[in-house]
């Protein structure tokens, strides 16, 4: 009989348990199995999971900022620093990522009758969200030939930045608490496995490192790794 997933993850907590009595009553340190450790470390809650990839967007939202800058200030910038980022946010953010949003979260706050404005913007801005990366991606491929095609990238660009601050804001500090009020823990528990199953179908078993590795590369092209950076002279 195939294991469930809930009864695979009562089998890891009554190990670690178990483990854990032996260390007190014996005094001696007990080698748990490196599977054990990976299991436990991997599992990763819904919430948890969108929110690092609001992450992923937050750092992109940064690039296109620093994009807008150069060009207001008619410094040079890479095109193709706009195209891997929004290729990022047309891959992770709005076909995975806002899927996902969009296939467990919104339908089940709708029939909870929970937020169901809030859902009806922010599908909105996700469908609005994707026509200005389609505009993003076609301006950035025609190589920007002259300053109108980058002014008219720099109001894309600012356009995006002003419609996701707000919108992933109310996702982590409303949407998301809401979310996790109205299921059960071993639904929300089995949700998370799920989410974590299909990023990994789609980006590979690493496929959250690799898109923060890809932002990485693209802050490096635009010398804005260095965190001090950030930091004000006072």
């Amino acid at each position: 009989m195939k294991e469930s997933s809930n009864d695979r993850r009562q089998f890891l907590k009554s190990s670690g348990l178990i483990l854990a009595g032996a260390t007190i009553f014996t005094g001696n340190l007990v080698a748990k199995p490196e599977w054990v450790f990976q299991e436990m470390e991997e599992e990763v809650s819904p919430n948890e999971d969108l929110m690092r990839e609001h992450g992923v967007l937050k750092r992109v939202l940064l690039i296109y900022q620093v994009v807008i800058d150069r060009i207001y200030s008619k410094n040079d910038f890479p095109p193709d620093a706009v195209i891997d980022s929004a290729n990022i946010i047309r891959s992770f953010i709005e076909d995975y990522h806002e899927k996902l949003e969009e296939d467990y979260l919104f339908p089940r706050l709708k029939k909870a009758n929970t937020q169901v404005e809030l859902v009806n913007v922010l599908l909105t801005q996700h469908k609005t969200g994707r026509i200005i990366t389609d505009k993003i991606l076609s301006l950035s491929k025609s190589n920007l030939k002259n300053d109108d095609d980058k002014k008219q990238l720099r109001s894309y660009l600012y356009s995006f930045i002003r419609m996701y601050n707000p919108h992933e804001a109310r996702e982590d500090t409303i949407l998301f608490p809401a979310f996790k009020k109205i299921v059960s823990k071993n639904e929300y528990d089995s949700l998370g496995e799920e989410f974590e199953e299909k990023e990994h179908k789609l980006f590979g078993e690493d496929g959250f490192d690799v898109m923060v590795n890809k932002v990485e590369g693209i802050e490096k092209k635009l010398d804005i790794y260095d965190l001090s950076k950030f930091t004000p002279k006072i």
